[in-house]
């Protein structure tokens, strides 16, 4: 099962949720940010720059500034809502690689 329509979604809902809420607006400020999702057997990647997330891409990117490592089931899962990510963060199951800053300020994407 591709997590990639559930991403796609949740992409459209936090750049809605940027343009329409000013503080959140101001918490992203000037990021520029490349991000890559690995789901060992899927992975994604999409730019962050000008207060919103350009489209997500199939695929890897060299030298991404941010990289999430799970699984597809994990991901789906905090997607839906059924596992709190800073619990699966707590139990292993998502990992984070680069400065946890950005991280803590993308939380909303999630």
């Amino acid at each position: 099962m591709s997590v990639e329509p559930q991403l796609q979604e949740l992409i459209r809902k936090f750049n809605d949720k940027v343009e329409n809420d000013p503080k959140l607006k101001t918490e992203i400020g000037e990021m520029n940010k490349k991000v890559m999702i690995d789901l060992d057997s899927e992975k994604y990647n999409f730019h962050l720059h000008d207060q919103k997330i350009d489209e997500l891409v199939v695929g890897e990117i060299s030298d991404p500034d941010l990289t999430i490592t799970s699984d597809p089931e994990t991901i789906s899962g905090i997607i839906n809502g059924e596992i709190k990510p800073m619990k699966a963060f707590a139990l292993r199951k998502v990992r984070i690689k680069g400065n946890i800053d950005d991280m803590l300020r993308l939380r909303h994407l999630f």
